[in-house]
């Protein structure tokens, strides 16, 4: 038996672009990425802390150093720029596997910043 759990989490980071005319995706800057464990293209699930939205899209690899959040196309009606995100993504795996699996969760800083 497989079961979803949680692999990795941008613990509160804060969206410093919204680009509505955009293919839909989220771009997160290559330090976050790297640190928390995710890669291009994997689904992310985004819950807004400001306003409650919830959505699921994919990661654009954003430019490394930059802080950079930027929800592109009808993700960017979701939320706006200063708002407050925990981006999330999930792993299959089996039961047993599962038990001693441990996520990577990362707390940047006020300015997107790995601590």
């Amino acid at each position: 038996m497989n079961i979803q759990l949680l692999k990795s989490k941008i613990h509160r980071v804060k969206i410093t672009q919204a680009e509505l005319h955009y293919v839909g995706s989220i771009t997160i800057d290559e330090d976050l990425m790297d640190a928390a464990n995710l890669i291009e293209n994997e689904k992310v699930h985004i819950v807004n802390i400001d306003n409650g939205e919830r959505l699921e899209t994919y990661v654009i690899k954003g430019k490394r150093g930059s802080g950079e959040i930027c929800l592109n196309g009808p993700a960017a009606r979701k939320a706006q720029v200063g708002d407050i995100v925990i981006i999330i993504s999930y792993a299959s795996m089996d039961f047993e596997e599962a038990k001693s699996f441990k996520p990577t969760v990362i707390f940047p800083d006020e300015h997107n910043k790995v601590i």
